[in-house]
């Protein structure tokens, strides 16, 4: 868990673009992500194959 948070962190502060999480992972990833208190300002966009990819943007969604 500790490892989503770091990797939302990172995304927050710019220091990566994007994050791709497994179908797998995702489960424990968004338990993470919710918690987040700027949750709505990350995107996540399905690909193929179940992957998720998500992106840190400066205005939240509505």
């Amino acid at each position: 868990m500790e490892k989503y948070k770091d990797l939302l962190n990172q995304l927050r502060n710019g220091e990566i673009e994007k994050v791709e999480i497994s179908k797998a992972d995702y489960l424990a990833f968004r338990e993470v992500l919710v918690q987040d208190p700027q949750f709505k300002h990350f995107r996540g966009e399905a690909k193929q194959g179940g992957n998720i990819v998500f992106k840190f943007l400066a205005t939240p969604r509505t």
